[in-house]
């Protein structure tokens, strides 16, 4: 159903402002009534537009005013689920394999693989996109610019790496506002000081717990969606030990993380006992060529971890590929003998959907002489 907005002599914004504050605040479909008959902001005689808000997605909420009165019709069944919302429930059913997207039409990949959450690595931001190293030079603007191109193509909800959220708590706000307006389903933050490292190298610094804890009630306060999954990763294994780790984990999630990442454990029984000794969420990183042993998805599974990341493979696959093909170029002149490996075109077209491009084009076109 689609969300109208009026368009006359009122304040549109004071529209805008109310649906959007409406999804934040409990039982809002109850209460909604009451606000928009207590606005002022409404004409009766103002005709309808449809508007696309929130979450980039059409919601159920429809406006009506009828002779001076306004009145409300909702569907909270019709109204589309935050992103923070899907990651939840997709979690809740089980323990999910989420690869990372380097680009948006890696991500669409995923999701038409049947992966039901997909992953921004800041690692493979950084190397993907600009050729960096991942040692956080990457600005806020381009991550914010790049996650909404991954949630533009996929419906599957999106964890999005922030690194160390590009400053302190008052940063973290405008971090997390970004983020979560670009379509994030989680945003994922570090206790690194910056410049921080890979989690699966040496010479990493942590900052305290306390200053990590603020940032994390920055984080956790300022999000305009409750589901929004803040997840704090902490790298105090590699830097310090595992009592340090599970220490600050619990003082993360008392301080309002939904979900905890440990960085960089080292076998199989660390990830059991952190399993076993922190009551949060957690997130397992099977980063290939680190610290960390590449461990079965069952077994995560068995231990109750909420997501199973992969977070660069995808990248390095589609690299080492590219490389032997220039390599074949290079040494025979022609790449015939490289069309088996590769992604047909009508491939790639079923997965742009681009007979549907040219579907709605020529209803568009036809349309037009119709009206002509």
């Amino acid at each position: 159903m689609n969300f109208y907005r009026r368009v006359g002599s009122a304040t549109t914004g004071r529209l805008f402002g109310i649906a959007k504050n409406l999804l934040a605040i409990p039982n809002w479909a109850a209460s909604v009534s009451a606000t928009v008959r207590a606005s002022t902001a409404f004409s009766p005689c103002l005709r309808a537009v449809p508007f696309t808000p929130i979450f980039g997605q059409r919601t159920a909420l429809e406006i009506s005013a009828r002779s001076g009165d306004c009145s409300s019709k909702i569907s909270e069944s019709n109204v589309p689920k935050s992103p923070g919302k899907k990651l939840r429930e997709a979690a809740s059913a089980g323990t999910l394999q989420v690869p990372g997207a380097f680009n948006a039409l890696a991500a669409r990949l995923i999701e038409r693989s049947g992966f039901s959450a997909t992953y921004l690595s800041g690692a493979a931001f950084s190397a993907g996109v600009f050729a960096l190293p991942d040692i956080g030079l990457f600005t806020l603007t381009e991550l914010v610019s790049h996650t909404r191109c991954i949630t533009a193509a996929v419906d599957i909800p999106l964890i999005v790496d922030a690194d160390t959220g590009f400053g302190e708590a008052l940063n973290l706000e405008r971090t997390v506002r970004e983020l979560e307006n670009a379509g994030a389903g989680a945003i994922q933050l570090e206790d690194q000081i910056m410049p921080k490292r890979c989690g699966h190298l040496s010479g990493k610094t942590l900052v305290s717990c306390e200053e990590m804890c603020a940032k994390i009630r920055a984080a956790a306060s300022v999000r305009q969606d409750r589901d929004l999954v803040i997840l704090a990763r902490t790298d105090a294994r590699g830097v310090h030990d595992m009592d340090d780790a599970v220490s600050r984990a619990r003082a993360y999630v008392e301080a309002g993380a939904d979900w905890i990442f440990p960085e960089a454990l080292q076998s199989l029984d660390e990830f059991a006992s952190f399993s076993e000794s922190v009551d949060a969420p957690l997130v397992a990183n099977m980063t290939e060529f680190g610290k960390s042993p590449l461990l079965h998805f069952h077994d995560l599974s068995e231990m109750k971890y909420a997501a199973v990341l992969y977070p660069v493979t995808l990248l390095r696959l589609a690299m080492k590929q590219a490389q032997h093909g220039l390599e074949v170029i290079k040494a025979t002149g022609s790449q015939e003998s490289l069309l088996d490996a590769m992604q047909s075109r009508q491939e790639l077209y079923d997965l742009l959907d681009y007979s549907g491009f040219e579907e709605r084009d020529r209803a568009h076109f036809q349309a037009s002489q119709t009206s002509d």
